[in-house]
């Protein structure tokens, strides 16, 4: 997700290294001293103007939470919605880094839970190593995340999540509660993105997916 350009973005990013960690990989192994707590921690990947990682924390203050944007003048607006709290969000931090490269970021086992939520469904088959569940990622996030640790999907794109389940299971992850429609049924904790109130208000069906690794 891009934004228009925002000049004070980078200041208001400066100024707040307490949320927009400026150099997370001095923090890899260490982001339970970070959060002050021995509690889960789960990562969103391409988290937009962060709707979605805000509600998460917010709704769960017991589990720690990370937001990875690479985009200044969008992950700025998931920063303002943590100052806009009163007190902040504890719980949550946010990265303005590329996600590919999160094991610079996170050990071994240190991610319980991964979320993709609206990625680029990337439609060229020229173009498929550049989905997020393509092979060579789902082999990236096995390298934080920890023996069943799950990856949780949402998209609007039928393409990309028969795609992705496809993808997954030729993998040898477990696929669990696929929905075809997340809408019809609306589960109570649900949390939607940007993205998604907008297609959901269209009529548009939303995809949702969790998988879990076997080993």
């Amino acid at each position: 997700m891009r934004a228009r350009y925002k000049p004070w973005a980078a200041e208001l990013i400066e100024a707040h290294p307490e949320i927009l960690i400026p150099e997370p990989a001095t923090l890899k192994g260490k982001w339970q001293e970070e959060f002050g707590n021995s509690n889960p921690l789960h990562i969103e990947a391409g988290s937009g103007k962060g709707r979605f990682i805000t509600g998460l924390a917010l709704a769960n203050p017991d589990i720690n939470y990370i937001g990875i944007e690479l985009f200044d003048s969008v992950i700025v607006m998931a920063l303002q919605t943590v100052l806009e709290q009163e007190g902040g969000i504890p719980n949550l931090r946010l990265l303005r880094v590329n996600a590919q490269e999160m094991e610079s970021f996170f050990e071994k086992n240190e991610v319980d839970r991964m979320y993709l939520n609206f990625s680029d469904p990337w439609p060229k088959t020229r173009h498929a190593k550049r989905r997020l569940t393509h092979e060579s990622f789902l082999r990236l996030y096995e390298t934080v995340l920890p023996k069943n640790g799950e990856i949780h999907f949402k998209t609007d794109n039928r393409g990309l999540f028969e795609y992705s389940l496809t993808s997954i299971s030729e993998y040898g992850m477990l696929l669990k509660d696929v929905s075809l429609d997340l809408h019809a049924n609306e589960p109570e904790w649900n949390i939607m993105t940007e993205y998604e109130e907008k297609f959901m208000k269209k009529g548009q069906p939303i995809y949702r997916m969790e998988a879990q690794y076997n080993s």
